[in-house]
């Protein structure tokens, strides 16, 4: 008999375990959700939002445009191509111009009619006018060269801060006095008059500086920089020599000579004005017609190349008309070193343009009033007339300061 067995497997039981609760992500869930009306982008949606943003292009464009002819018509009218720009700067240039005319004319006549004891109905009152007008050619002549010399030195060299006294005309002059003074006496001095000795100083002082020019300038390494430097150095050198002489000169003659070697209307004679006076209109007259050319040389030498010039050529032609003119000025009434470059700074000042043909013109003005103005307020008003390149040297002088302590910023 067959034994039936049952066999039981032990029943184990396994502990309950948490399941962790898959959650799904929230932008899965977002995108599972049905959309609304707001998020589906319609056409019309669409073509607003196009409508919406090409309106405002055009509102900040007319914004811009707005601003932009507020601008221009704040800067002085509309802009158009040459030297004075807008309506504005040329308005004031002219009125400039206008107002330095009128002081021209009122210190002429100052210098003329002032303290007249004659009416100006009588003859004598034009006889003595024509007396003093010996003066007022002088201070004009002497405005033009000072003003028509720095101004085209200035271009040629590029540099607004120095002068054509850097290259010894003050110095050569100064040594020519004392030379004179020390080897034949006072009398000679007092002699040293008339149009053959201001023909000789003027042939001197305009063949030295084409001798440097045409020494400097005309080699294959020429450098303007190297000839003003040996124009410094041949102005000390000459400044030294006429000091030593000095030195040995009696009291007497030194306050003869001292009163030769400052600046002064009363140094001019009327028997220079014949060949001053054509010398002094021809070299300005060329400088102005050159002022294209001048316009070109500021720009540098590559650039003078590349526009058509000779540089080189160029310079030399203009240097040596600055020579004759400040011969001119130098040899009339002695030497005014800082009267230029206070003409020249105050030309730039107000004309607010670069180009020579304003430029110039309005330098020749400003020299005359600075000139005649100083003469007339020193000789009529303080009864000082010898006083007035000590005043002039002066105001020039400060203003040199300034510029070199501002850096050649106005």
């Amino acid at each position: 008999m067959e034994e039936n067995t049952v066999t039981t497997k032990p029943v184990t039981t396994e502990p309950a375990t948490s399941e962790p609760v898959a959650t799904e992500p929230m932008a899965s869930r977002e995108a599972a959700e049905p959309p609304t009306a707001e998020s589906v982008s319609t056409p019309e949606a669409t073509a607003t939002s196009v409508g919406n943003s090409a309106a405002i292009s055009v509102r900040n464009a007319e914004t811009s445009a707005r601003d932009s002819a507020t601008s221009i018509k704040a800067a002085g009218g509309h802009r158009h191509s040459g030297s004075l720009a807008t309506s504005r700067a040329k308005r004031r240039y002219w009125v400039t111009m206008a107002i330095l005319g009128v002081l021209a004319v009122a210190i002429a006549f100052g210098l003329l009619a002032w303290d007249n004891p004659l009416p100006i109905t009588d003859e004598g009152f034009w006889l003595i006018a024509e007396m003093r007008a010996q003066n007022l050619i002088v201070i004009a002549m002497v405005a033009l060269c000072q003003a028509f010399a720095t101004v085209s030195f200035q271009t040629v060299t590029n540099n607004r801060i120095i002068t054509p006294s850097i290259m010894g005309f003050e110095s050569l002059y100064v040594a020519i006095q004392t030379g004179t003074m020390y080897f034949f006496g006072v009398t000679a001095l007092v002699d040293l008059k008339g149009l053959t000795p201001f023909a000789l100083q003027l042939l001197l002082m305009v063949g030295l500086s084409l001798m440097l020019y045409g020494w400097l300038l005309s080699g294959k390494y020429a450098n303007i920089e190297i000839m003003l430097l040996i124009g410094v150095v041949i102005g000390g050198g000459l400044g030294s020599v006429a000091t030593f002489m000095q030195r040995t000169l009696t009291p007497s003659e030194f306050d003869v000579l001292s009163a030769r070697l400052f600046g002064s209307i009363a140094n001019a004679d009327s028997s220079y004005l014949p060949l001053a006076i054509p010398l002094c209109l021809i070299a300005c007259t060329l400088l102005y017609l050159s002022s294209s050319r001048l316009n070109v040389l500021a720009l540098g030498k590559g650039m003078t190349g590349n526009l058509g010039l000779r540089h080189k050529i160029e310079t030399m032609k203009v240097l040596f008309l600055v020579s004759i003119l400040m011969a001119v000025s130098v040899s009339m009434i002695g030497p005014m070193i800082f009267l230029g470059f206070l003409v020249a700074m105050l030309a730039y000042q107000f004309a607010d343009t670069y180009d020579h043909r304003y430029v110039l013109p309005m330098s020749g003005l400003i020299a005359f009033v600075v000139l005649g103005g100083a003469y007339f307020v020193m000789k009529n008003l303080f009864y000082a007339e010898g006083v007035v390149s000590i005043i002039i040297e002066v105001v020039g002088g400060g203003a040199f300061l300034f510029v070199i302590l501002r850096k050649g910023r106005l």
